[in-house]
């Protein structure tokens, strides 16, 4: 008699370079072996494009799935759930079969900034905050629905629906999909307190109903099993890292950064201005915010400034500098950024250059410039909430301990490491299981990278020259 198999979870990431599929058990602990990762290429232009061909998109889940599912097979494990954590925002059209009649226009897509200027002129952007979660702004769904409907009219008139790519991906690959809470809310057309589509918003966008996926949280069927649909990429995130309790927050910094806490059974869905809030399901909402610059500011760094590729070397050397000793202020905004002032005409800016500043001093300055919005967005929060979280962080940057400890005496506050390197992944499938009414166990806390005092004194004094710089530019610093 053949051994029975053992029942696992499968998990997509699905992000904006690469879309990786891992098998977890039924305690929420990932298979050593069962993850596979596919990349791919983020189109940009000096226009403002960052989109996604969505073909390959699904030539790279295609392959990704066939590898871990060849390790189940191996293994003798069965898929018992699937769970999928996707990029927010992002943006599709297709036929009424599904076929694909645009690319993935992706968060990160700025040509629709005059559009989304346009609507906070029409509308007022603290109504349309309060009422979705999002702001009005480049990122979200109206801007780019409006910008299509007015550059590509025909194209525009030819799209039968609208989704994310994770809606496509699932359809696609299990033949039906449907919008679930946790992707249709970060979209910019979804009313997170009354849990429907905001009528005026797809009224504003010129869509209906009828141009958007059921919306639904009921799985569609993958070999026998139900998969759930898709979450967006922050709130699995803080799935992923144990960051759902009170008092408990979760960053994550990888090509763009943000920070965020779960709060539960809150029917009136509410964040400051700037800030977001989003539903991960019908029973909690995600509160924080997320900056477009971070990690891809770092690879500029270190591919445009001929930085050595010795990643170990360059690591050791920022070790060594604590402190601001550079001289330099960075506005970071090489993409249209976003928390916690959402300007998104301010360029990207270095004051204080010389004939002594390396390449090392501008990564530094930059590096310290991302941090120094992030800190903000923490404080935000920490004054929404009443009280200061406790963060977790996952993450490129746990691949630089330098780092970390930078952000730790830039915020003023502790950090822990998440042991699970794969948060967002883990994510995914902690949300299936939790739909399957099982308990996920808890992750061991990681190491703790504690403030050091003279640096955050440094870190003090160096905000209050950045907000000197940003409001020379007449920005709104907050």
């Amino acid at each position: 008699m053949a051994p029975s198999k053992t029942p696992a979870i499968l998990a997509f990431d699905i992000g904006t370079s690469s879309l990786r599929t891992a098998l977890f058990n039924l305690r929420g602990q990932r298979m050593r072996g069962s993850v596979a990762q596919e990349s791919y290429a983020l189109r940009t232009d000096t226009e403002g494009a960052a989109e996604l061909d969505p073909h390959a998109l699904l030539q790279a889940a295609s392959h990704a799935l066939k590898k871990t599912l060849s390790f189940a097979q191996k293994e003798n494990t069965r898929v018992r759930a699937a769970g999928t954590s996707c990029f927010w925002h992002s943006l599709l059209g297709t036929d009424r079969k599904g076929n694909p009649l645009t690319p993935v226009f992706t968060w990160a897509d700025s040509r629709c900034k005059p559009d989304a200027a346009r609507l906070r002129n029409a509308l007022s952007e603290r109504a349309i905050h309060k009422e979705t979660g999002c702001m009005l702004r480049t990122s979200f769904w109206p801007a780019k629905l409006r910008w299509l409907k007015r550059t590509q009219p025909k194209l525009f008139r030819s799209v039968a629906l609208w989704m994310s790519p994770a809606e496509w991906l699932q359809w696609q690959l299990t033949g039906s999909a449907t919008c679930g809470t946790g992707m249709a809310t970060g979209t910019g057309l979804f009313d997170p307190t009354a849990q429907t589509w905001s009528r005026r918003m797809l009224e504003v966008c010129g869509i209906g109903e009828k141009n958007l996926l059921p919306l639904s949280n009921q799985p569609s069927s993958f070999q026998e099993a139900p998969w759930f649909p898709a979450i967006g990429d922050g709130a699995a995130s803080n799935l992923g890292s144990d960051a759902t309790t009170a008092g408990k927050g979760a960053i994550n910094v990888g090509t763009s950064a943000a920070l965020r806490v779960v709060k539960e059974n809150q029917n009136l869905a509410r964040a400051p201005l700037g800030l977001f809030c989003y539903r991960i399901d019908p029973t909690r909402t995600l509160i924080g915010g997320a900056v477009s610059n971070a990690g891809n500011l770092r690879a500029w760094c270190i591919r445009e400034l001929r930085l050595p590729g010795n990643t170990d070397r360059i690591e050791k050397e920022l070790t060594e500098r604590r402190l601001p000793k550079h001289g330099l202020s960075v506005l970071p905004y090489w993409t249209a950024e976003r928390a916690p002032s959402w300007n998104e005409d301010q360029e990207g800016t270095i004051e204080g250059l010389t004939q002594a500043t390396t390449a090392l001093d501008i990564l530094q300055a930059t590096t310290e410039a991302v941090y120094q919005r992030m800190a903000l967005i923490a404080s935000l929060i920490g004054k929404a909430d009443r009280q200061a979280p406790e963060w977790v962080v996952s993450g490129g940057i746990l691949h630089s301990p330098s780092s970390l400890q930078r952000l730790s005496n830039i915020m003023g506050c502790p950090l822990t490491v998440c042991e699970e390197q794969e948060a967002s992944l883990r994510g995914a499938a902690v949300f299936a299981l939790e739909q399957l009414g099982k308990k996920p166990a808890r992750l061991k806390p990681g190491r703790k990278f504690l403030p050091e005092p003279d640096a955050v004194e440094a870190y003090r004094k160096q905000r209050l020259t950045l907000r000197r710089l940003e409001e020379r530019f007449h920005s709104r610093f907050i």
